[in-house]
């Protein structure tokens, strides 16, 4: 079973327009044959030519120039957790530095600090927050808006129900009909993607801190162990060292990674004869928990509840550099073109970019009224860059890239901790009140139609 079947799968319980969003991206792909050029007004946030004529995407990357978060060695194939086209800051790469936060008035290069008060001043609707615990009595007289989000480009489809703490991880393997949600309420919960069902619930004794998939293989963390589960034969393996919770993993080189409480990052290898995952390494340094990993551009790239990114070789799994901008836990870390964007409790996201030397600096500060949780970088159906981050406030904002314009909000009833794209202009949020809602990109046609 093929990416295409099981998007087409998940559209049939939605409802959504399988071969229409083909039909876009074919069409995309005809006009790429013919223009090289990216539209420099779509960079900045602003282009407003139907149709333009420029590209309204970043041109791919060289074939060299890969930094699929996938691993090989026997447990990886092309669909993967990792958003693929954010790759990893690399000095080669095109510069856009003057392009960031333009929807805040932005220009120019440097390392530039703009806060929310430099947005455009448009009367968003106000959200009813009675509504949103469950609890407002004025019904269709309210003054607010009864609704999950803001904005025209997408829509929720689902509210799947069950957990009974904050989900904690989303996973969507290949060639599978289920949808894995694990939480802090000990569980794993499998959703059948065609009728939304739960099909089984899996006692773990212990609270998932995170859960990713690589292919078919769906890994989950929690205290003192990794569990690596094969979708396709149904086997189970379980992967010891951790000391602590487990709170974040990626897949790159190869290798297997989990950042843990204690402050290392474990680094297991998959023999293909023996299967099973080996102890590969154990990355020192971060004096408190790992919270947040990612790969690209040949690194690895780690943020901790000490305040600091740190910057490891993946060849040689050292540490070559240390960032200390900012000033609170680093929550997420998100690779996107040739930059590295971080959040932070100390309610910033920096855009990092590589000097001529290949060291990582702040070229641009984005500034938000909350702290932030997770970052979470996707396509819409456009193909068009957008970044979902989730701040304290019980909130996801959707920023295109790079120039920080919103495109909506998320609400939600407690914060949400995962976000996670699928397949077919799906993506799924999971909060702390424990439910996960799924949902789909929308046509620019079809969103002014509504």
């Amino acid at each position: 079973m093929d990416v295409d079947s099981g998007s087409k799968r998940v559209f049939q319980r939605l409802g959504g327009p399988v071969e229409n969003s083909k039909n876009h991206h074919h069409n995309n792909n005809n006009n790429n044959n013919q223009i090289q050029k990216v539209c420099y007004h779509w960079r900045a946030g602003n282009c407003n030519r139907h149709p333009c004529p420029y590209l309204h995407r970043e041109l791919p990357p060289p074939p060299n120039g890969s930094s699929k978060r996938g691993g090989g060695g026997g447990f990886s194939d092309d669909y993967s957790s990792s958003s693929s086209s954010f790759s990893g800051p690399r000095s080669s790469r095109p510069n856009y530095n003057n392009t960031w936060g333009r929807a805040h008035g932005g220009g120019g290069g440097g390392n530039r600090t703009l806060t929310r008060n430099n947005k455009p001043t448009e009367k968003v609707p106000k959200v009813c927050n009675f509504w949103i615990q469950g609890n407002c009595g004025y019904g269709e007289k309210c003054r607010y808006l009864h609704s999950w989000s803001t904005g025209d480009n997408f829509s929720m489809v689902a509210q799947l129900e069950g957990h009974q703490k904050v989900v904690s991880g989303i996973a969507l393997p290949s060639e599978s009909n289920s949808l894995y949600t694990g939480s802090k309420d000990e569980t794993v919960r499998l959703w059948d993607c065609t009728t939304g069902q739960c099909n089984a619930v899996i006692q773990l004794g212990g609270e998932v801190g995170c859960m990713i998939n690589e292919g078919h293989w769906v890994f989950v963390g929690i205290p003192n162990a990794v569990k690596a589960w094969n979708t396709l034969n149904n086997s189970e393996l379980s992967l010891s060292g951790p000391v602590g919770q487990v709170y974040a993993m990626v897949v790159g080189n190869d290798l297997l990674f989990a950042g843990t409480q204690d402050g290392s990052i474990l680094a297991w290898k998959f023999n293909v004869v023996t299967n099973t995952f080996e102890p590969a390494a154990s990355l020192k340094g971060h004096t408190l928990g790992v919270v947040s990993l990612v790969v690209g551009a040949n690194r690895l790239y780690s943020g901790s509840m000490d305040c600091s990114i740190r910057v490891w070789n993946l060849e040689t799994l050292q540490c070559v550099q240390t960032l200390k901008e900012h000033s609170s836990v680093v929550m997420s870390v998100l690779c996107w073109d040739q930059f590295l964007l971080s959040c932070s409790l100390d309610k910033t996201i920096k855009v990092w970019v590589a000097t001529e030397s290949g060291n990582l600096e702040v070229t641009y500060t984005h500034n938000e009224d909350h702290g932030l949780l997770t970052l979470c970088g996707m396509h819409d159906l456009e193909s068009k860059p957008i970044l979902l981050c989730s701040c304290n406030d019980n909130t996801v904002h959707l920023y295109d890239l790079p120039s920080f314009s919103e495109r909506g909000k998320i609400y939600a009833k407690q914060e949400v901790r995962a976000i996670q794209m699928g397949p077919g202009g799906l993506f799924f949020t999971g909060d702390g009140a424990g439910q996960v809602k799924v949902w789909r990109w929308l046509a620019e046609s079809t969103a002014t139609t509504r």
